[in-house]
């Protein structure tokens, strides 16, 4: 193995000396732990960890025998894992209808090299958004929704990620459900971001339903999509002070604002793989300056 970072997500049963059997396998395999966190959820006894590798350069170790040794003590502990190495950026597709401010920030972010991702491709089921792909030179994909061809449109779509090996999906105000069938071709790879602080106003028009109740804070959830609507794992959360004298609009506005910045950190959370997902809550790790 040459040198180079490697990325472990670690989850399992909280037992005592777990940490000390971790660290004393990196030892022997002949890695440097550059960073490591953890959190004990000690209510429902688990263990959560994130570490940071680097081999050293007399290692000779193939990616396939580093696994085949550590899944041995995976096993004798109970462990769920994932492995990055760090060699490749994530395949990422973006899924629009209508609105554009999170289209528009995430392109530009990518641009800019703030996404360590390629954004492979746009997908809408109109094309009033096209031109905000071409003005970034990210090919678009039209997939009209009609309710007698909404199963083969999804098909179409999945075989489209599947023949460009799409490793995250990102909803950035996609207004159509996802079949279960959809999301389980992609578990854990699709982020939507929705317009309200969850689990408040789940579903359609969330900015009218919060004028009508006349809430003070209102906010935006970036959550894995699941087979249950708005409820997958929350992975980022954003909220602003609102007053009895906002307006629908007003909201709106306000609330664009604050869905960019959210989606981009969850996005972001997902690329530096900074996320372990534990039944139906997710497990953020903060970024360590890496």
């Amino acid at each position: 193995m040459t040198p180079q970072i490697v990325t472990l997500l670690i989850k399992c049963p909280d037992q005592k000396g777990i940490i000390a059997k971790l660290t004393s396998f990196f030892y022997i395999e002949g890695f440097n732990i550059i960073s490591s966190q953890q959190y004990t959820n000690s209510e429902e006894k688990k263990f959560f960890m994130r570490v940071r590798l680097v081999a050293d350069s007399s290692v000779g170790l193939s990616k396939k025998e580093f696994e085949r040794r550590f899944k041995n003590l995976a096993e004798l502990y109970s462990i769920s894992w994932k492995i990055d190495y760090g060699s490749k950026k994530h395949k990422v597709a973006v899924m629009v209808s209508h609105t554009s401010h999170n289209l528009y920030d995430l392109l530009h972010r990518h641009k800019e090299g703030k996404l360590h991702c390629k954004i492979c491709m746009v997908v809408s089921n109109h094309l009033k958004l096209k031109p905000v792909a071409d003005m970034f030179g990210i090919p678009f994909h039209h997939a009209p929704v009609i309710k007698d061809t909404k199963a083969q449109q999804e098909q179409d779509v999945i075989s489209l990620y599947k023949t460009h090996d799409i490793d995250l999906i990102v909803m950035a105000r996609y207004m159509q459900i996802l079949s279960e069938n959809f999301i389980n071709h992609f578990p854990e790879q699709i982020i939507n971001i929705h317009h309200s602080f969850l689990p408040a106003f789940q579903g359609a028009n969330p900015y009218k339903r919060a004028y009508e109740r006349g809430v003070k804070l209102i906010g935006a959830t970036a959550h894995y999509a699941t087979q249950d609507l708005d409820e997958g794992p929350i992975i980022e959360q954003g909220v602003e002070r609102v007053s009895h004298e906002s307006t629908v609009s007003s909201l709106k506005s306000i609330g664009a604002e604050i869905e960019t910045s959210v989606l981009a950190r969850a996005v972001n959370f997902h690329l530096n793989n900074q996320i372990i997902v534990d039944g139906n809550k997710a497990i953020v790790f903060p970024e360590t300056g890496e």
